[in-house]
C-alpha cells in the first residue's frame, strides 16, 4: 500500500542541478529539504559553491557547453535526478542577429540540452531508473518580437524531451520539462529595467504578477519524487496562467 505521507521524499537519491542560480539555487534548496544529496554544478563555481552550501550539498565546476566535462560529470556523480536550468538569452530582432549570438543561444540552450540527455540518459539507462527535468519556457508555445532564436530553442528543449521520454520510457527512465512564465532572475534584468514592460508582463498572466523562482521548485521536486512515477514526456506549466489566458483585456461579462 502507497504510503502518501512519503511520496515527495527523495530520501537516498542524489540530485544533480545543473545551473546553479536563480531557480537552480531555489531548486537545490527544495530537493534537499526532501532528503535528496544535492550535488550543484555551474559554469560560476562561486555560484555553484553558494548554492551547495544553502543546501547542504557539494559543488561542481561545470561548463555545459563543453560535452568532454559533461561525460566525466555523468561518469563521476552517480545522479537519480537531473535538473538541468541554465539558459541564455539574446534579444534583438531576425534582421539584428548575428550568427555568433545565433550559435551562442542554440549552443547553450539547445545543443547542451541534447548533450545532457545523451551523457545522464546513457547512465540512467544503463541503471534503469532516473529523473530528468528539462527547463524550457512559455517561450516554447508562445513568442513576441526579440525572442525568435530563444524561442525556438525553447521549442526544441520540449521535442527533445517527449523524444528522450520516448527513448529511455522502457528502461524506467522518466524525462520531462517545467516551463515559467516570468520569473524574477538575472535573466530578466532587461525587461525589469522598463516598468512598463514589467508591468504588462505581470498584467498578462492571470495572477497579475511575475513569479519568484522559489515558485518553481514544487514541480521539480514533483518531478523528482515518487508523485510522479506515471508522468514522462510531459511539460508542465509553471506560468501563472500565461498561456491559459487569450489576451491582455478583460471584457465585461
Amino acid at each position: 500500500m502507497t504510503d502518501y505521507s512519503t511520496l515527495f521524499r527523495l530520501d537516498g537519491k542524489r540530485a544533480l542541478l545543473l545551473g546553479a542560480g536563480g531557480i537552480g539555487r531555489e531548486a537545490a534548496a527544495a530537493l534537499a529539504a526532501h532528503g535528496a544529496d544535492v550535488v550543484c554544478a555551474d559554469r560560476d563555481v562561486d555560484v555553484a559553491t553558494s548554492t551547495a552550501d544553502a543546501a547542504g550539498g557539494r559543488a561542481l565546476e561545470l561548463d555545459l557547453m563543453d560535452p568532454s566535462a559533461v561525460e566525466r560529470v555523468a561518469a563521476d556523480v552517480d545522479a537519480d535526478v537531473v535538473v538541468l536550468t541554465a539558459a541564455m538569452n539574446v534579444r534583438k530582432r531576425i534582421v539584428d542577429y548575428t550568427p555568433e549570438d545565433f550559435d551562442r543561444v542554440v549552443g547553450l540552450n539547445l545543443r547542451a540540452t541534447f548533450t545532457v540527455l545523451q551523457a545522464f540518459g546513457r547512465r540512467m539507462i544503463e541503471r534503469g531508473a532516473g529523473s530528468i527535468i528539462v527547463f524550457s519556457s512559455v517561450r516554447g508555445q508562445v513568442v513576441e518580437p526579440g525572442q525568435s532564436v530563444y524561442a525556438a530553442t525553447k521549442a526544441g528543449a520540449v521535442q527533445l524531451v517527449k523524444t528522450a521520454a520516448a527513448e529511455f520510457g522502457p528502461a524506467g527512465v522518466r524525462v520531462n520539462a517545467v516551463a515559467p512564465g516570468v520569473v524574477e532572475t538575472p535573466l530578466t534584468n532587461q525587461t525589469k529595467a522598463h516598468p512598463e514592460w514589467y508591468d504588462a508582463y505581470a498584467a498578462k498572466s492571470a495572477l497579475g504578477r511575475w513569479s519568484q523562482p522559489s515558485e518553481l521548485a514544487g514541480a521539480v521536486v514533483y518531478l523528482a519524487s515518487d508523485a510522479s512515477t506515471y508522468v514522462t514526456g510531459s511539460t508542465v506549466m509553471v506560468d501563472g496562467g500565461w498561456t491559459a489566458v487569450d489576451g491582455r483585456f478583460d471584457p465585461p461579462a
